[in-house]
């Protein structure tokens, strides 16, 4: 199970605090491997706010007594004093971001982005965009930088307005038969993005052309086939090299590289930084 997180100075008890419009108390991620059920019930709920994405798998989330599988796609919504009671099953190989927030103008914030208030559970889409801003709080949390506060609610917002653009834009055509094309394809990157994939081999086993199989991909999920497997597996690298004492060599090589420097150049043109930079920022 891999699991990231970060909480306002170290915080990690649910806070109601009205002095700013939005502030972001707390941020993380979940991505069940090996662990069969992890189960969350909480009755009466929070005093804050939580907004949960499910960016790959599916979840149960149990509203009203009814037992709602969610997709990949979807974002949940509680409100203060909700009851909260979800499970993520391995099997259903979940990978699902959270943040909790409060203040003083959360539900006029929420309607400004046409966050459905009524509704637990809404649909916003799969942009790359989600994670790189969850993994950009959780990292600001983390690390404290100078201004970070002001920086996680300008996240905050970022995410809330490309939910807004994703579930208000026309969005393109795209049949149901091709979107659950697409959709597997996705999973199969997930299951198989350490190992070799040749693209066009794929797309001929589906039965369609590479270069139609390359435009439904980036009109389902504004990215190209190899540039998100690419982020699969840059992203799985610097959760290796956070949570583990393998070595660059060895992260290379469990993400799919046999070349370690080829790996490295990879890594910063990616994340902006060598993965040897990287551990040593977080040592430090």
């Amino acid at each position: 199970m891999y699991f990231s997180s970060g909480y306002l100075n170290n915080n990690k008890l649910p806070f109601k605090d009205r002095s700013k419009p939005i502030i972001v108390g707390s941020c993380g991620a979940y991505r069940l491997t090996t662990k069969k059920r992890l189960p969350t019930w909480s009755p009466h709920g929070r005093v804050d706010y939580q907004l949960l994405y499910v960016a790959a798998g599916k979840t149960h989330f149990y509203i009203g007594g009814e037992d709602k599988v969610v997709t990949a796609g979807h974002m949940v919504l509680y409100q203060p004093k909700e009851e909260q009671h979800y499970e993520y099953f391995g099997i259903d190989k979940p990978e699902v971001y959270w943040v909790h927030f409060t203040g003083g103008d959360v539900r006029n914030t929420l309607r400004h982005y046409d966050i459905p208030l009524n509704d637990h559970v809404f649909y916003c889409g799969t942009p790359s965009t989600y994670v790189l801003l969850f993994k950009q709080m959780i990292e600001e949390l983390q690390t404290c930088r100078v201004g970070y506060e002001e920086l996680l609610e300008m996240c905050f917002r970022e995410l809330l307005l490309v939910v807004q653009r994703t579930r208000l834009e026309k969005p393109s055509i795209v049949s149901t038969q091709v979107q659950e094309e697409m959709a597997f394809a996705r999973q199969y990157f997930h299951e198989h993005y350490n190992e070799p994939i040749n693209i066009e081999d794929f797309a001929q086993s589906r039965h369609m052309s590479i270069s139609l199989f390359m435009r439904n991909f980036k009109k389902v999920y504004e990215i190209s086939p190899k540039q998100y497997i690419l982020n699969l597996r840059m992203n799985n690298a610097q959760s290796l090299l956070e949570t583990t004492d393998y070595t660059v060599s060895e992260i290379a090589a469990i993400v799919g590289y046999d070349n370690p420097l080829y790996f490295s150049r990879l890594y910063h043109k990616q994340k902006g930084q060598a993965p040897t930079d990287y551990r040593k920022l977080l040592k430090e």
